[in-house]
């Protein structure tokens, strides 16, 4: 998922019987206002919507995340932040996108996945520190973005259709997926020649 995909999950994006999250929307941050910082818009594209299956680890991740945060609601108790989504309009009253707002009443609440042990909500800035760290302090230039790239490489290794990858990363277009996404190295490379050699005698064998 793109970053902004990620962050603007809420639990009802989730549905962990099923094993699905819904990709439907994407969040940016603009110059805050008294209302909020972070707002909610359309995914990238028509296409960038998608549903994308839960595998086992990630289940467990989500399933134990859910279950912590659900503790540090009760711990908190009405301290625990809230928020609700406030609808911005354009001159033609066409609803735009939604600005995140503190809410102190649990009406209308919406139950953001990724927030602070209090509720707190803050958007992309959450990965900001870790990756920092990773930069610094590893020297690996990489971005949490970067991780769709390994992710298709990974993919494409292992077998999978290039077009389901793409599917998965919200592409229209299998060629976006594998001029942009898909790595090579001269490991693989050499690993292509080995794979051809490999095939010549067998088929030598064979005959």
């Amino acid at each position: 998922m793109r970053t902004g995909e990620v962050f603007a999950l809420t639990w009802n994006d989730i549905d962990l019987e099923s094993r699905i999250i819904k990709v439907n929307k994407t969040v940016y941050a603009k110059n805050k206002n008294p209302i909020g910082r972070w707002y909610i818009g359309t995914t990238k594209t028509e296409g960038s919507e998608r549903e994308i299956y839960i595998c086992d680890t990630l289940y467990s991740i989500l399933f134990n995340y859910k279950e912590q945060q659900d503790r540090n609601r009760k711990k908190f108790g009405k301290k625990y932040k809230k928020y609700s989504l406030e609808k911005i309009k354009n001159k033609y009253g066409k609803v735009v996108e939604y600005v995140i707002a503190e809410s102190k009443v649990r009406k209308d609440e919406v139950d953001m996945v990724f927030t602070k042990n209090d509720g707190t909500y803050s958007g992309t800035d959450v990965i900001k520190y870790p990756f920092k760290i990773i930069r610094n302090e590893l020297g690996i230039k990489a971005r949490f973005y970067d991780l769709r790239g390994s992710f298709a490489t990974t993919s494409l290794r292992n077998g999978c259709e290039i077009k389901d990858i793409a599917e998965v990363l919200g592409h229209r277009r299998i060629e976006t997926t594998e001029k942009y996404y898909i790595s090579s190295t001269e490991k693989d490379k050499i690993q292509v020649a080995k794979s051809f050699e490999k095939s010549l005698k067998i088929f030598n064998n064979i005959i």
